[in-house]
């Protein structure tokens, strides 16, 4: 009889405790207030920020594909542009003077730059 008082007892205090427990996951899940409403407005950002990260991860994707593209064509040009440099270098110096002295005098005419008066606070930066 005791034992079974007792286990009455149990039985009691646990439909208590979940009685207890359902009320506290009710307004733990109400999605106007409380941490349901946290939860799902938390969630939506996430998707938002997963979307957003697809976004960047391929236009990064993109970028790095036009940047290897690019240093690839660099490359290319300065192996090409090293390439004329030593053919510069084998070519013999003329040391005859030029028979067309009226070209000549053309392409070494003496070039006047003007420069505009720079103003008193730029001074310090030319």
């Amino acid at each position: 009889m005791i034992a079974d008082i007792l286990m009455a007892a149990g039985a009691f205090g646990a439909a208590i405790y979940c009685y207890v427990l359902s009320g506290r996951l009710k307004r733990f899940t109400t999605l106007e207030s409380g941490m349901g409403g946290a939860i799902a407005v938390l969630s939506a950002q996430v998707d938002d920020m997963t979307r957003a990260l697809d976004r960047a991860r391929g236009a990064a994707t993109g970028s790095a594909a036009t940047l290897d593209a690019l240093t690839l064509r660099a490359e290319a040009a300065a192996a090409r542009l090293e390439l004329m440099m030593a053919a510069l270098h084998d070519m013999p110096e003329s040391s005859q003077p030029s028979h067309d002295a009226e070209a000549e005098a053309e392409t070494s005419r003496v070039r006047f730059v003007r420069r505009r008066a720079g103003r008193p606070d730029l001074g310090v930066a030319e």
